[in-house]
């Protein structure tokens, strides 16, 4: 989450104003390791606004764990 807002230059504030989410939820799940965790809703809500706003996160695979990126333009 924290990797996905620097790409777009976000502060936890704005995550939180995107999202819905309050901004004392975004800045404690970034604070903890491992998956997001939350209540139902809470990490899909951060997803959306994040891929709404041109984030791609990618599985882990054979060139690495797991990451985001900006989406590339297909035209």
């Amino acid at each position: 989450m924290k990797a996905a807002r620097s790409l777009l230059g976000w502060s936890q504030r704005d995550l939180a104003g995107k999202s819905g989410i309050s901004y004392p939820t975004i800045a404690r799940l970034e604070s903890q390791d491992g998956p997001l965790g939350g209540r139902n809703g809470t990490a899909d809500a951060i997803r959306t606004a994040l891929e709404g706003a041109g984030v791609e996160f990618l599985d882990a695979g054979p060139e690495g764990g797991p990451g985001v990126r900006l989406k590339r333009d297909t035209e």
